[in-house]
């Protein structure tokens, strides 16, 4: 009776040592066939005066998985954020995991009146990096606001396009497409989307992300 009893207790401990082996290994596989993606950027990415549920990177990741694609969308937006201050965070606000990242910079350095050669010189560094660490890139672009003038604009606007014709990543040109200047998809400030306006940013930019996430360079298996 005794060796039974001890015969079973071991019997017990192993079956306690491999549940708790496997189970970690299943959790790490999970999460292994989960995308991970960042969505890098400024206050439109942050979700300004916008609750967690409502900003963009949620959105996003209910948009995601609703269409079938299992991913978890981490929110690595700043407000206030210029294209300098990102590329001071970038190395570490965006892990190695990450296998897409959607970069969103710009807005303010267009409302400040920042040189573009500047913003296009810190972009530039941003993609050269995130290309080294062999990341894929959906570059969100944006467009400067009128009271800049037509001289601003003309250099502002283009450098989104010859960025991603220079790193042969992806460009979806208006990040607020849809939604700028259009006061019912706005907060009363005028500039920053209100739940609804996210909404249709991520409606419009969807096919964008899904088409990445199709590609052979990002493993969804």
């Amino acid at each position: 009776m005794a060796l039974r009893f001890i015969h079973l207790t071991g019997m017990a401990l192993l079956l306690g040592l491999f549940l708790a082996v496997s189970l970690p290994a299943k959790a790490q596989e999970n999460a292994a066939d989960t995308v991970q993606i960042v969505g890098f950027g400024d206050s439109l990415m942050a979700g300004y005066q916008l609750a967690q549920t409502d900003g963009f990177t949620a959105q996003l990741q209910t948009a995601l998985s609703e269409a079938g694609y299992k991913t978890a969308v981490a929110n690595a937006g700043v407000s206030g954020d210029t294209s300098s201050g990102g590329l001071a965070r970038l190395d570490w606000s965006v892990p190695d995991e990450a296998q897409l990242v959607i970069l969103e910079l710009g807005a303010n350095d267009a409302l400040r009146g920042i040189s573009p050669e500047l913003t296009e010189k810190n972009l530039d560094q941003m993609l050269a990096r995130l290309k080294e660490r062999g990341i894929p890139v959906l570059l969100a672009g944006m467009i400067a606001p009128p009271n800049m003038g037509a001289d601003y604009a003309a250099k502002f606007n283009p450098l989104y396009q010859k960025l991603a014709d220079k790193y042969q990543v992806r460009l979806y040109p208006f990040f607020l497409d849809g939604v700028a200047a259009d006061k019912k998809l706005l907060l009363e400030d005028g500039m920053h989307p209100n739940p609804q306006g996210v909404k249709v940013m991520v409606a419009n930019i969807l096919p964008d992300v899904k088409a990445m996430l199709d590609q052979e360079s990002i493993d969804l298996n």
